[in-house]
């Protein structure tokens, strides 16, 4: 056990304690960064991969730089790998990213007699990804069902049809108002995050016997994250 905490053979030995801190501190900060950008995301193209790669980053970063230690050889090196792999393979997912960066850390901390620092950062770093991959982190699921409806009644009724929805809901959202001008009407379509998933076809029972509703069609609303 000894040899294992005192295990760095390199320029510029690192002890467990520091390597470990570093780490973990490091997967906090991004885990941190990653909440944030989950809640305030607002464009229309969300990638879970990248919200993964946010915590993954700043942990693989800091390993390196406990590698180079100060080292510019060491550096160099690390630029020329990165260099090959840049111009061998053009890697699509940012997650994808993560996972040749940290292979190559691992084997230049090897190759660099840093071992300690090796072992410890290869158990962080699959701590993390095994963490991320078993929690589904980054995934949002803001809306369980897409509901779409044919209103012939006045539109200052509608409040009547939202009560009646938000019986069945948390949260519902009117995505879409379309005035149909070849009937009387309105067009809607609402956004719903359910109370109850399972009682999607009381919801749409009693949407059929409400007054004024007709043409009622409902979908299931899939994971906003691209895969």
């Amino acid at each position: 056990m000894d040899s294992l905490l005192r295990g760095d053979f390199g320029s510029s030995p690192t002890s467990f304690q520091t390597v470990m801190l570093a780490l973990l501190l490091a997967f906090l900060m991004g885990q941190l960064i990653a909440w944030v950008y989950m809640f305030t995301h607002s464009g229309v193209s969300y990638s879970r991969s990248f919200v993964v790669s946010l915590i993954l980053m700043p942990v693989i970063v800091a390993l390196v730089l406990m590698v180079l230690s100060n080292n510019l050889v060491t550096a160099f090196g690390l630029m020329a790998v990165f260099a090959i792999v840049r111009f061998r393979n053009i890697l699509r997912d940012t997650l994808d990213t993560s996972y040749v960066l940290a292979v190559i850390v691992l084997g230049m901390a090897c190759g660099t007699q840093k071992f300690s620092t090796a072992i410890v950062g290869a158990a962080i770093i699959i701590a993390v990804m095994l963490y991320l991959w078993v929690t589904s982190f980054g995934s949002r699921h803001r809306f369980d069902l897409v509901l779409n409806l044919h209103w012939s009644r006045a539109t200052a009724e509608i409040p009547a049809l939202e009560r009646l929805l938000r019986r069945h809901s948390f949260r519902a959202q009117c995505a879409n108002q379309h005035f149909n001008s070849a009937a009387t009407g309105t067009d809607l379509s609402y956004r719903l995050l359910l109370r109850d998933p399972a009682r999607v076809p009381d919801l749409i029972r009693e949407l059929t016997q409400l007054p004024g509703v007709d043409q009622v069609s409902s979908m299931r609303a899939e994971d906003e994250s691209e895969v």
